[in-house]
């Protein structure tokens, strides 16, 4: 599916309700602050700039479940061109 289609309010709806369930256990790596999915389907409003140009969550310790667990499933992972997280083939 193409990253258009997966980039949708739907989409995003989807994250937010299945955002109780567990993260899988293939997920690895960590957030590298690229932003990218502060930006699923739009720009969130705490998203912020650093001097250094990198970005970061305003609100960080008390983000979202969604926003915590995101990607939580490697299909629903968007953003793998700049995300720290990767999911391991079994």
């Amino acid at each position: 599916m193409a990253v258009e289609n997966k980039n949708t309010w739907s989409a995003k709806a989807k994250r937010t309700l299945t955002c109780l369930l567990p993260v899988s256990k293939n997920r690895k790596g960590q957030c590298v602050n690229c932003g990218a999915c502060c930006k699923l389907p739009n720009l969130c409003r705490f998203l912020k700039r650093a001097e250094d140009g990198k970005e970061y969550c305003s609100i960080y310790p008390i983000r979202p479940l969604n926003c915590r667990k995101y990607p939580r499933t490697e299909s629903e992972f968007i953003t793998e061109q700049t995300c720290g997280f990767n999911f391991e083939k079994v």
